[in-house]
């Protein structure tokens, strides 16, 4: 099929500063600024030496009309720049991108709200700011509000909405756009499942007709199910372009003792460095798929340069669509580890599995006094379980046999007069 051009990316960059204190103050000013800085270190490879660093370098692809794109990287890779160039929300420092249509983009939580306005005044401000004129918004007015399932809560203002309640507003209104091109960022994660599957859905119809649809997401089954073609972004440069499967291969590959993309949410700088993961069968033969009611035997090796007192290991299994299926706790399990202290290993061998077939992913967090506070996490080994019958959508997560009991059944006593 050939499309036409809808997207047109021609060598951009996008450089940023980073400015660094010369020496230290104790003023909430610094703090915050040092806070940034932290946000920032994922990006270090990047930088120039001079505290400006490539968000984003010499990134080339034409995308199609009527075209569902995955953009697709570990955190830092440029992802989001990308996509901020392309709603025009940034100016490229290099290069230039073209869009042909009417675009609607839905970057960032509460992205051009107002807090201090209701849903109501916002659904006219972010229409506008969308390019809708407010006769196109007041015709579809009522359709926004119960695609968002805001009506009780139309008319409050939205600095006191959750982040679930801004998501489904600016959606809604951007899915009424009826864009030619749709841009979606991660921040559909926020939402609950029901709402999700009504943004793929709407996702699905603009695609029939012929809308282009890119899709920014650590979500893998995602874009693994709306786009047969992905962008790969490694440390702001694309580094392949062609069919979601392969991409999807790259990403396991980059993943493999990457921190998860939550993590520097919860911490700035890890104590603990995990510097191996392999997972075998029982008996220690290497394996990647499993067979249901198989047990695994992972090994894992790690660094400590500091002390860490009673640490707790979390291996936790999570599904391809990244919903977490199942932690192993050495602290729940009864094992007392004292301290970390240097290089070791820890080794967790699982009882039968009874997740059913799908993709799974390894991620090892260390907590210090248990729970009390994180101190690192790595993602491990993707693996997969498999079984003839059971399949992955009609079973849920996992599958347990039950005991069973059929009573006899009595025939009714007929009496004859």
């Amino acid at each position: 099929m050939t499309y036409k051009t809808a997207i047109s990316v021609d060598r951009v960059g996008k450089q940023y500063y980073r400015g660094v204190p010369e020496q230290q103050h104790n003023s909430l000013r610094d703090q915050i600024a040092a806070g940034i800085g932290s946000m920032l270190k994922p990006r270090k490879a990047a930088e120039d030496g001079s505290g400006h660093f490539w968000a984003l370098k010499d990134a080339s692809f034409e995308i199609g009309r009527g075209e569902n794109v995955g953009i697709i990287g570990l955190n830092g890779a440029g992802k989001s720049t990308l996509l901020k160039i392309l709603s025009r929300i940034v100016t490229p420092t290099e290069g230039s991108a073209r869009i042909a249509g009417r675009l609607g983009a839905l970057i960032e939580v509460g992205t051009g709200f107002h807090g201090e306005l209701t849903g109501r005044e916002n659904t006219f401000l972010y229409g506008a700011i969308l390019g809708m004129s407010r006769r196109e918004v007041e015709r579809k007015f009522d359709a926004i509000v119960a695609f968002a399932e805001m009506g009780e809560f139309i008319d409050m203002p939205v600095k006191r909405y959750s982040s679930g309640m801004y998501v489904r507003l600016a959606f809604g209104v951007a899915a009424h756009l009826d864009p030619d091109i749709l841009l979606l960022d991660e921040v559909l994660a926020v939402g609950d499942f029901a709402f999700q599957k009504k943004c793929m859905d709407v996702a699905h119809q603009l695609q029939r007709r012929d809308a282009t649809i890119l899709f920014v997401s650590h979500n893998m089954f995602t874009i693994k199910a709306m786009c047969q073609r992905s962008i790969y972004l490694r440390r702001g440069k694309v580094v392949f372009d062609g069919s979601t499967d392969e991409a999807l291969k790259l990403y396991d590959e980059d993943c493999r003792l990457a921190a998860p993309h939550w993590y520097y949410q919860e911490v700035d700088t890890p104590q603990v460095t995990i510097t191996d993961v392999t997972m075998t069968d029982s008996d220690g033969t290497p394996k990647t798929i499993f067979d249901f009611g198989d047990r695994v035997r992972m090994r894992v090796r790690y660094n400590a340069p500091k002390p860490v007192l009673r640490p707790n290991f979390l291996f936790s299994f999570a599904r391809s669509d990244d919903l977490l299926c199942c932690n192993f706790s050495s602290s729940l399990d009864g094992v007392d580890i004292e301290r970390l202290d240097g290089e070791g290993e820890i080794e967790l061998l699982t009882p039968p599995l009874k997740l059913v077939p799908e993709t799974y992913r390894l991620t090892v967090s260390v907590y210090e006094q248990e729970f009390e506070r994180i101190v690192g996490a790595q993602m491990g080994a993707t693996f997969h379980v498999r079984h003839p019958i059971l399949a992955p959508t009609a079973f849920g997560v996992f599958h347990e046999s039950g005991e069973w009991r059929v009573p006899a059944i009595t025939k009714p006593l007929t009496l004859r007069l």
